[in-house]
């Protein structure tokens, strides 16, 4: 897959986008020798030589800057995420003393040992060495790394500008009168949703009607203005599957077409002349939901720079009976229980049995396996 160029984007609009740069901290991280409990700062060698009454000397609050210890007797009273005042190096959180009238006594169970209830400055990471690296999905937890290197800006990948086609003259849009023989067009709601849903934005969708030069001249227009087409329908062999002879007429190069799969056999897929991504999926829907998650958004995720990511395994929860090619069985009820995570299997009936999908958390990838497959199965999950 080519990758899509990289743009820069403010830090407040960057998430679930993918990084396209390392990110390394601008300093020490923790900056400082930082209090990680509430309570009173001392210095660990007046405890060691017996000190179990201390002075109160002050209040170093989170943000101020450092005081300074100025009597091995004395204490500093600190906050949660403060600078450790310069002479200590022990924290005692306050369960562990009384204070009255300016002095503490701390209690039997307390303990002052060095660097106690303290993260010490460069813990987490030192300047110039990458804490976040290119290709990484930016979610809360990394936008919070990136805002603590102090980058307001971050460059990120292209957003892929996709439409999703749905072809046939028996769709009908959803809210509009239909007759007995038509359908409702629900494949391409589907497909931008699971598009919105994976973190792909800048998703589009249109249908065309099942004539040629239609369908020729609107291809040939999205051609020049979209990165990837997203087509359900029209690509299997009846009389009026248009859209393989259409799409080699707009000098999109085929670079397969079936695939030894159940369902989404007839799926096609081609490069256009400018790198163009075409899907044509399958139009049965559940053939369609299967391949968008099995091939269109991994795709997706390579073009815009994402570390390609290895599917969780899971044991199916019930016997099957075998298949003699690659078969995607959707599950529900995807659970860990006794050291294993399982899918219970709710085969559909057909591959336009859309309802069966319902309430499913995703599809088992199933290899050919004629003779079955017991309870207890391990295959790769594909979460919707």
């Amino acid at each position: 897959m080519t990758r899509l160029p990289p743009e820069r984007i403010a830090l407040r609009d960057a998430a679930g986008r993918i990084l396209r740069q390392d990110v390394q901290a601008e300093r020490d991280n923790p900056p400082f020798d930082r209090v990680c409990m509430d309570g009173v700062a001392v210095a660990s060698s007046a405890y060691s030589s017996g000190t179990r009454r201390f002075r109160l000397q002050g209040t170093q609050a989170a943000g101020a800057v450092p005081m300074t210890l100025a009597d091995p007797a004395a204490a500093i009273e600190v906050m949660t995420g403060a600078v450790m005042p310069h002479g200590t190096d022990s924290v005692i959180p306050l369960e562990e003393y009384d204070l009255q009238d300016g002095c503490l006594d701390l209690k039997a169970e307390a303990t002052a040992e060095p660097w106690r209830n303290v993260q010490r400055r460069g813990s987490d990471s030192a300047p110039g060495v990458p804490m976040l690296t290119d290709g990484m999905r930016l979610g809360a937890a990394e936008l919070a790394v990136v805002a603590s290197a102090g980058l307001a800006e971050i460059s990120v990948g292209r957003q892929p500008r996709v439409t999703v086609i749905s072809t046939g003259d028996e769709l009908i849009e959803p809210g509009l009168p239909i007759a007995d023989h038509q359908v409702r067009r629900s494949n391409a709601y589907g497909v931008a949703a699971a598009l919105r849903l994976h973190g792909f934005t800048e998703a589009s969708d249109e249908h065309l009607r099942d004539d040629e030069p239609l369908m020729r001249r609107r291809l040939g227009e999205l051609l020049g203005s979209r990165d990837v087409l997203v087509l359900s329908g029209g690509v299997s062999k009846g009389k009026f599957d248009f859209v393989p002879a259409t799409l080699k007429a707009l000098q999109v190069e085929e670079v397969f077409y079936q695939v030894a799969q159940r369902p989404g056999r007839p799926m096609w897929f081609g490069v256009g002349p400018r790198g163009q991504l075409v899907f044509g999926l399958p139009g049965n829907p559940v053939s369609t939901l299967v391949c968008l998650v099995r091939y269109v958004l991994p795709a997706l995720r390579a073009a815009s720079g994402q570390k390609c990511a290895v599917p969780a395994r899971i044991a199916v929860a019930e016997a099957m009976s075998g298949r003699k090619m690659t078969y995607f069985m959707p599950v529900a009820s995807v659970r860990a229980g006794d050291g294993a995570t399982s899918g219970l299997p709710r085969p559909p009936h057909g591959s336009g049995d859309f309802l069966a999908l319902a309430g499913t958390d995703g599809f088992v990838e199933l290899p050919p396996q004629p003779e079955g497959y017991p309870a207890g199965f391990i295959a790769d999950f594909h979460p919707w």
